[in-house]
């Protein structure tokens, strides 16, 4: 019964459509590789000559060594190409700005000399009290200024001339044109009226600060001096133009 089993039993083998051919070809390219690499590799011991390819290696060394002291060379060159113009950049901005600031004292020198001989040597047409400037700065920020106001007194200064002058800022709040005085704006003037009293000129200093809701656009001032022989003087200043300036 054991003998009619045994010769009953089959052996399974998987089928491989083409492996045969697969292996043969796999282990004909390896034979191949190996021998074109010996081959490369007896040629290579054939010709290898260490004389040569130290000389060489030594070559390259003293060019690498001269390329690197060129290099060296040209990156200072370079540094002190940059170093003698940031110098002369310098320079030539220093004498730029030290121009602009003698260009402007120059201006205010003869901005002031003409306001003397105005007042020592006036003409026919202006005599008397004048309003003759009101500038503006800004200080700490776009809503706050710096304003001097210069009255003065042209030709006939022998006498002082005394009395009061308003300052009115005229603007736009809420679309409609209203009046501000100068005392609503500013802690430095208490009353309506600032009293002068001078021969040839006085300046009316402080600081102003504009409510954000209002849009100034012109500055009104009055002068009114008192005594025998009164007179006045009003002159409207453009902000735009003050505030450009």
């Amino acid at each position: 019964m054991s003998n009619d089993r045994k010769a009953d039993e089959y052996v399974v083998i998987r089928h491989k459509p083409g492996y045969r051919l697969r292996r043969a070809l796999i282990l004909l390219l390896l034979s191949s590789a190996s021998a074109v690499g010996g081959y490369f590799i007896g040629s290579a011991e054939e010709n290898f000559q260490p004389n040569k390819i130290s000389e060489a290696r030594d070559h390259l060394r003293g060019e690498l060594e001269g390329v690197r002291e060129r290099q060296t060379g040209m990156q200072q060159k370079l540094i002190n190409l940059e170093r003698g113009h940031t110098i002369d950049q310098q320079a030539l901005n220093q004498t730029r700005r030290t121009i602009a600031a003698l260009e402007t004292k120059i201006s205010e020198l003869e901005s002031d000399l003409t306001f003397y001989k105005n007042i020592m040597a006036p003409s026919e047409t202006s005599k008397g009290l004048q309003v003759d400037r009101f500038n503006i700065l800004t200080a700490r920020d776009d809503r706050t200024f710096d304003f001097k106001l210069v009255l003065t007194q042209i030709g006939g200064n022998k006498n002082y001339i005394s009395g009061l002058v308003a300052v009115n800022v005229i603007g736009i709040r809420e679309g409609e044109r209203e009046l501000v005085a100068l005392r609503d704006l500013s802690d430095d003037i208490d009353d309506l009226g600032v009293k002068f009293r001078f021969r040839y000129f006085q300046d009316v200093e402080g600081r102003m600060t504009v409510p954000p809701d209002f849009e100034p656009v012109e500055i009104q001032v009055v002068a009114q001096a008192q005594g025998p022989k009164s007179t006045q003087a009003e002159r409207t200043f453009d902000w735009r133009k003050l505030t450009e300036n």
